[in-house]
């Protein structure tokens, strides 16, 4: 949910990116690469550390009702789908009970399923189905707030006996001047606008860092962290294997002063809009130590879960578009286990961030690769995210020339896939208008910038087939609009297609169960402005590279033997269409011709 919440964030580090660009694109040269996650001696990986992870978007996945919004029903009908593109594990945004203010993650009871999404026995059947397919459900976690609907927030607002403090209240200050009630702080909300709301019954303002409808949980509250925690354990009693948690650096505040007074942040100087969150640096209300040891809190939890009722791993995947050296703090440390999976975000928000990478070069593919694999702590595994529901479609950012070569790129690096619905089918942006859109991120904004905050355009109902209402519903209102280009961007046409981006995914899933690329070593270079390459390398075992020109003028006589450190012949195993070659062709390191976007991955002979 967090399509602007770190705008600050991105912004600081567009601007590392900016200040060793210039340097990078005159001087990452024949000689410069990285290698890292020295090939391992190991025969296997945990689950996880190999998995395809897919994230579904429940409301806008299948309908089974025709109702116009995705459900749980819908997911089941589709789980042969999922099997079949070589999922192991999807995680679902939220389905719990809300009032949908957010869409789900303003939760109004942890423990239900939102009516229109379907019932607990609905939820039940899923894990069931996709059990027998080997397909592990992960849901949401929303710690940081719920909805003001919630029973919770309910008995708070009465002060009623152990939930007088389950929220963040104050009463904040009368100005001695104009003798108006003030909020607590200057602290503000990543919806825009105030953090504070002023609740009449209780007589006090209430913190909510995202909408005024959902109120922040109070971590310092013990009956709040022992609360949660048997929200958790609730859904593993339910069978699921593991947890995307939202938003989560924003679980801990800095606490107030001697008198009481929570300490107002920082301007940023990147905005001069006082309502937008980036207009102060938020040094008080997100990335706070605590949060993560939160975290590794929730860590031993589902590991003495594990002990207890056997089978594999939970896993923890965070959501946090942090920077990176907090980023890394949630994989744990000598002391305590933390996350399997802090989400890696850095093809969102690295290059020109999430908006336009379309002219991105080589170098800066690099640039972005290198920020993860240069800073993970030893022995951890990386991951690879470049999307979700917060996101303009990777198609759409990067350029649908694109979408292959992303694929490749993202299932070739070495660690953990997160694919988000669609971009295996190179689903684009819809654009929403002012009137049509509903996000509350754009809703709170206004007709002349609401395109800056609309998250829509990635949500927009999955394309099926080419079908009336792209085979997602029956019903033509659907809840969100469809593109359009369902007619040919869509599962069941591209099915039939042996040269469509489904085809390819297909081929790169099955490519991602060799060895070298489970256990092998990572090199990678750039060649210029144009050519990315990456080799994978594992003793004993055919050495695999991806080569790929990410601009659109045609480059020829490129080596990137010497950048590679690599030697030998090679065949193309997989390539995509721009590259106009086929699988079996010889291929020589030292001279290479690539087409506009073409992108090959080799095999050692």
């Amino acid at each position: 949910m967090t399509f602007l919440h770190n705008l600050l964030v991105t912004i600081l580090l567009l601007g590392l990116y900016c200040a060793a660009g210039d340097a990078a694109a005159i001087d990452l040269s024949l000689d410069s690469y990285q290698e890292r996650a020295a090939a391992s001696t190991e025969e296997t990986r945990d689950w996880w550390q190999v998995a395809q992870f897919y994230q579904i978007y429940p409301r806008s996945y299948k309908d089974s009702d025709g109702d116009g919004v995705g459900d749980l029903q819908g997911i089941i009908s589709k789980l042969d789908y999922l099997k079949e593109i070589g999922v192991t594990a999807t995680w679902l945004s939220p389905i719990f009970t809300s009032p949908m203010v957010d869409f789900g993650y303003d939760i109004s009871d942890f423990f239900d399923i939102q009516p229109e999404y379907g019932t607990l026995d609905d939820f039940d059947q899923l894990v069931a189905e996709a059990k027998k397919r080997n397909i592990k459900i992960i849901l949401d976690f929303v710690p940081n707030h719920s909805s003001d609907e919630n029973d919770w927030f309910k008995k708070s607002v009465k002060r009623e006996k152990g939930y007088e403090d389950y929220y963040m209240w104050h009463d904040g200050y009368v100005n001695s001047t104009t003798g108006q009630r003030e909020p607590p702080s200057n602290w503000l909300q990543a919806f825009r606008g105030s953090a504070w709301e002023w609740n009449e019954e209780r007589q006090q303002y209430y913190l909510h860092q995202f909408a005024v409808q959902q109120p922040d949980l109070n971590y310092r509250n013990p009956l709040v962290v022992a609360q949660m925690k048997r929200v958790l354990t609730y859904w593993l009693d339910r069978g699921v294997a593991g947890f995307r948690m939202d938003a989560v650096p924003w679980c801990f505040e800095s606490l107030p002063d001697a008198n009481g007074r929570y300490p107002d942040e920082p301007l940023s100087g990147y905005t001069d809009d006082p309502d937008n969150s980036a207009y102060l640096k938020h040094i008080h209300t997100q990335d706070l130590r605590e949060t993560v040891e939160m975290v590794f809190q929730w860590r031993t939890l589902l590991d003495d879960y594990q002990r207890v009722h056997g089978g594999d791993t939970r896993v923890i995947m965070v959501e946090t578009y942090s920077q990176l050296d907090y980023v890394m703090q949630f994989y744990g440390n000598r002391t305590a286990k933390g996350a399997e999976i802090p989400f890696n975000f850095q093809f969102i928000v690295g290059g020109n961030g999430d908006k336009n990478n379309t002219e991105l070069t080589a170098g800066g593919f690099v640039k972005i690769i290198n920020s993860w694999l240069g800073q993970i702590p030893a022995g951890k595994t990386a991951n690879w995210v470049m999307g979700n529901h917060d996101q303009r479609r990777v198609g759409s950012r990067y350029g649908e020339d694109r979408i292959d070569l992303m694929n490749m790129l993202q299932m070739f690096l070495p660690g953990v896939s997160i694919t988000y619905q669609g971009e295996e089918l190179g689903m684009t942006d819809l654009d929403i208008s002012w009137e049509d859109t509903r996000d509350p991120s754009a809703c709170n904004s206004n007709a002349d910038i609401y395109e800056e905050f609309t998250r829509d355009p990635g949500r927009t109902p999955f394309q099926w087939s080419d079908e009336a209402n792209a085979g997602f519903s029956t019903n033509s209102n659907t809840w969100l609009p469809i593109n359009p280009n369902y007619l040919t961007i869509n599962a069941k046409t591209e099915n039939a297609s042996t040269t469509s981006h489904l085809s390819l995914y297909k081929q790169l899933v099955q490519l991602r169960q060799l060895k070298t690329l489970q256990l092998g070593s990572t090199r990678y270079a750039n060649v210029g402005d144009n050519v990315l390459a990456i080799k994978r390398s594992l003793t004993g075992q055919p050495a695999m590279v991806l080569v790929a020109n990410v601009l659109d003028t045609k480059v020829t006589g490129v080596d990137v033997a010497g950048v590679l450190y690599a030697s030998g012949n090679y065949k193309i195993k997989v390539s995509n269409p721009q590259a106009q070659a086929s699988a079996g062709d010889s291929v020589t390191l030292s001279s290479l011709s690539l087409e506009p976007y073409a992108a090959l991955i080799l095999e050692s002979v």
